[in-house]
Order: C-alpha cells, then sequence, then structure tokens
C-alpha cells in the first residue's frame, strides 16, 4: 500500500464478559481528531490487552480462560486484520499462561508471543506459527519474592513485558518485588533464560517501561508510590541503572493515586505517564544527553482512571483509554511544550484498558 493511502486505525482493548464487545477498531481522522467505529469483536472475556502485527496483518489478544481442572488460565487470541475493510476475524486461540494474564508482547522476529500475569506471578514464552497463529506454550518464568506495601506487594506481580531496542533482551517490571527482571530467549532450547534484575526502591511498583529512541535510556512508571525512575541502558551488556526517580504528582495533591501507562515521544524530547485519581498525563522533558527529566507539567486526561494511552503515529495526536468514565479521549501535542491539548473529541466505549494506533 503506497504511502499516500496510508491511514491511522485505532485498535482497542477492554474488559468485557464474552457475550459482549470486548475488541474495537476506529478509524482515527487526523485533520478532525475524530473517531469513528469501524469493526468490533465479541466472544473474549476480558480482551484487556492487544498486540498488533500490521506487516503480517495480525492482532494478537490475551482472555480469560478455565483449564480442565477449572483454574482460572490466560489465552492468548489471533485474529486476521482485512486492512482493506478493517475487519478483524478469529484465526485460533489457545492457552498462553497457567494464570490469568495482563500483558501480551510480540517479540522482534515474529516467533514467539509473551504473556505476564500479575496475579500468578509468572511470565510465558509461546511459539507463533508460520502462519501467525497461536502455536505452543513452550516455557514458564516464575518470579519469587515480596514487597515492603503489605497488600499490594505480598507476592510477585509482573505486570508487563518490554524488548530491548535490540531485541536481544527483555524486560519485565514485576510490582510486587520492586525489580525489574530480564530475560533473553534461547532459541535452540526454546526458554526464557533469566539475565539479571533491577532493584528499584522499596514501595515503589514498577509496572510500565518505555526505552528512548536513542536507545541510551530507559523510563519505569511506579504504580505503588506514584513515580518514574530514568536508567541509563547498557545496551552490550543488557543492564539498567538508575539515573533518578521523579514522582508523578503536583506537590499539593493528597488523593488517591497509582499510576498506569509510560511512553517516550517519538521525537525523544519528552516522557508521559498516567495517573489513576488524580486522572491526568504527567509530562517530563528528557535532556537527551544525560536522560534525566524536568517537569513540562500536568493535563487533565478528560476521564477517570486512566489505565493507557498512545500516539498517533508522527507524533501530532495522543489517545487516551479511561476506564471508570467509559471514554477514549484525543489530544492534541503542542509541539512547542509537549503537552496533550484536549481536541473536545470523545467516544463512549465500555471498560477501555488498551489503546493502539497504527498505521494501514
Amino acid at each position: 500500500m503506497s504511502v499516500h493511502n496510508e491511514r491511522v486505525v485505532v485498535f482497542v482493548g477492554s474488559y468485557a464478559e464474552a457475550a459482549a464487545s470486548g475488541v474495537y477498531a476506529y478509524a482515527f481522522d487526523e485533520k478532525e481528531g475524530k473517531l469513528s467505529l469501524l469493526d468490533e469483536v465479541s466472544g473474549l472475556k476480558n480482551p484487556t490487552f492487544l498486540n498488533v502485527d500490521i506487516p503480517s496483518k495480525r492482532l494478537y489478544a490475551i482472555a480469560e480462560g478455565v483449564s480442565a481442572a477449572g483454574a482460572k488460565i490466560g489465552d492468548a487470541v489471533a485474529f486476521a486484520i482485512d486492512t482493506d475493510k478493517t475487519a478483524l476475524t478469529e484465526l485460533n486461540r489457545s492457552e498462553a499462561i497457567t494464570a490469568p494474564a495482563c500483558h501480551i508482547q510480540r517479540d522482534p522476529s515474529n516467533r514467539y508471543l509473551l504473556l505476564s500475569s500479575y496475579h500468578g506471578g509468572r511470565i510465558s514464552l509461546v511459539a507463533l506459527t508460520d502462519n501467525g497463529e497461536v502455536g505452543e506454550l513452550l516455557d514458564i518464568a516464575q518470579h519469587t519474592g515480596v514487597g515492603q506495601h503489605p497488600e499490594r506487594q505480598n507476592q510477585p506481580h509482573p505486570h508487563s513485558i518490554q524488548f530491548s531496542p535490540d531485541g536481544r533482551f527483555l524486560f519485565s517490571p514485576d510490582l510486587g518485588i520492586d525489580r525489574i527482571m530480564a530475560y533473553r530467549i534461547d532459541d535452540q532450547a526454546q526458554k526464557l533464560v533469566f539475565h539479571g534484575e533491577t532493584v528499584l526502591h522499596a514501595g515503589a511498583g514498577p509496572r510500565h517501561m518505555a526505552f528512548h529512541p536513542n536507545g541510551k535510556f530507559a523510563y519505569v512508571i511506579n504504580e505503588v508510590d506514584s513515580t518514574i525512575t530514568a536508567f541509563r541502558y547498557d545496551a552490550e551488556v543488557g543492564t539498567l541503572a538508575t539515573l533518578a526517580t521523579v514522582p508523578t504528582l503536583p506537590s499539593d495533591f493528597d488523593g488517591e493515586n497509582t499510576c498506569a501507562e509510560i511512553a517516550v515521544s517519538e521525537d525523544g524530547k519528552y516522557v508521559y505517564g498516567s495517573n489513576r485519581g488524580h486522572d491526568s498525563f504527567v509530562v517530563y522533558a528528557i535532556n537527551e544527553t544525560d536522560g534525566k527529566l524536568t517537569l513540562a507539567g500536568h493535563v487533565p486526561i478528560e476521564g477517570e482512571h486512566p489505565r493507557h494511552f498512545a500516539f498517533v503515529p508522527g507524533g501530532r495526536y495522543v489517545i487516551a483509554a479511561n476506564r471508570d468514565t467509559n471514554n477514549l479521549a484525543v489530544f492534541r501535542v503542542d509541539a512547542s511544550t509537549g503537552l496533550p491539548v484536549y481536541t473536545g473529541h470523545s467516544v463512549t466505549v465500555s471498560g477501555p484498558v488498551y489503546v493502539q494506533p497504527v498505521l494501514v
């Protein structure tokens, strides 16, 4: 497809019963900043997180399943994307982790899916078939330990998986044990190999992670204590060194808050986080020499309990998924300040958790 014909489609995952729609596709009008529904898919229980592979015309979702013994498990579900009609057709689904899943990732070589289980304290490695279907569950890495918070950190809670920019290593921030666990994939054995761990300050609760485009820095949002930690990344050996930790909240805020998503702008100038409680974006300017952060501001996120947000390719817009107000809110990004500016456009989606704009 030529560049001139490219358009933005926004895929959304949500909390849903299997009988209701749970995965959605929207057209995004870059001139107006408006979203319009293209397709919706039911049959999945809580397809909260997705992974989109446009070159292969595939979409992968997590869904809650039940084992033969009646225990809760995590399925991975593969869909074919008809990019002409922007319609989704289920290809297959299979058990992909031995506990309910909260996150799904795909390795850069398109050979594997990886899932993380918050409640199970583990991550999994799953084969992808040559035609992009969900294959065999290959390996499980179980985390161990506790953190200092008596309720939130009484067991491991890996919340996401992020590959290094070169794809050699994968990192799993674990909210329950204040660690970022690092692995590599042994392709011959088809196993996860422990590579090391990065210890955060006690009570941090690391949740999601984003690398800087220059590959030298990484940023982790800490759900429990509402902070962002900056790291220097050594790509040669796959290790993180802590630079600094900054708050996500204004100093005068004294309500309840937890954090969720983090992202770095395409130009590498800013890092963004979401606050649930304060219900805002926090924006920090990045010093691209040393990776350190300077507060740019806070912006209301035009909803409650933002679980996720993502930038439209090109970086001119950002879309927030506000779970408790059942809406997707659209913002323009002020290039001079980095701050999101609400467009006034919002669409209703039941319990949105994940949003991913892509060019098709």
